[in-house]
C-alpha cells in the first residue's frame, strides 16, 4: 500500500468521525431531555472524540473535535455557545490525552475525566465573561454530571472501539 493510499484512508476515516460527530451533536440539539439543571446534557458527540483519539490519536481527535464544536455551534447552538463548547473541548480533550499517555487509566477513566474538563472549561469561560466567580458554586453538579455522563461515554466507547479497529482496519 503506498503512502497516499495510507492517507486517503485516514482521511476518509476522519471524515466519517467528524461526520457521525456531527450527527450526534445534531440529536442532541433537537432532543428536549434537560433533567431540570442548566447546563446538563450527556455529550454524545464526545463519544467519537474518545473513539478517534484511541483510534487513530490526538491530533485527529482534536480535528474531529474543533470541526465538531464550531459548525454544529453555528448550526445548531450559536456563535456565542460555540465560545463555552470549544472551552470545554479543549479542556476535555488535552487532559484526556494527558491521562491515556500515563497508561493508568482505562477508556473509561480517561473519558470520564474529559466529561468533568469539558464541564470545568465551561464554567471557566462562564466566570470569565459573567467576571463573577460565584459561578464556580455550580461545580458540584457539573462535577457530578460530568462523572456521569463520563462513564457512560466510556463504557459505550469501550464497547466500540474494538469492533471499530476491525471494521475500519485500525
Amino acid at each position: 500500500m503506498s503512502s497516499r493510499d495510507n492517507r486517503t484512508g485516514r482521511v476518509a476515516r476522519l471524515s466519517l468521525l467528524i461526520a457521525v460527530a456531527m450527527i450526534f451533536s445534531y440529536v442532541e440539539a433537537i432532543i428536549p431531555y434537560n433533567p431540570g439543571i442548566p447546563g446538563i446534557k450527556l455529550g454524545l458527540a464526545n463519544l467519537v472524540t474518545v473513539l478517534a483519539l484511541y483510534l487513530m490519536g490526538p491530533k485527529e481527535a482534536a480535528t474531529v473535535n474543533f470541526i465538531r464544536v464550531i459548525i454544529s455551534g453555528l448550526l445548531f447552538n450559536g456563535a456565542f455557545a460555540a465560545v463555552y463548547a470549544l472551552a470545554g473541548a479543549a479542556l476535555s480533550l488535552a487532559g484526556m490525552v494527558l491521562l491515556k499517555k500515563t497508561g493508568l487509566f482505562s477508556i473509561t477513566g480517561v473519558s470520564m475525566a474529559g466529561g468533568v474538563l469539558h464541564n470545568l472549561g465551561q464554567l471557566i469561560v462562564a466566570s470569565l465573561i459573567i467576571e463573577d466567580l460565584k459561578m464556580f458554586f455550580y461545580f458540584p453538579v457539573l462535577l457530578f454530571s460530568g462523572i456521569v455522563a463520563g462513564i457512560a461515554i466510556g463504557i459505550a466507547s469501550a464497547l466500540l472501539e474494538d469492533r471499530l479497529r476491525k471494521s475500519l482496519r485500525l
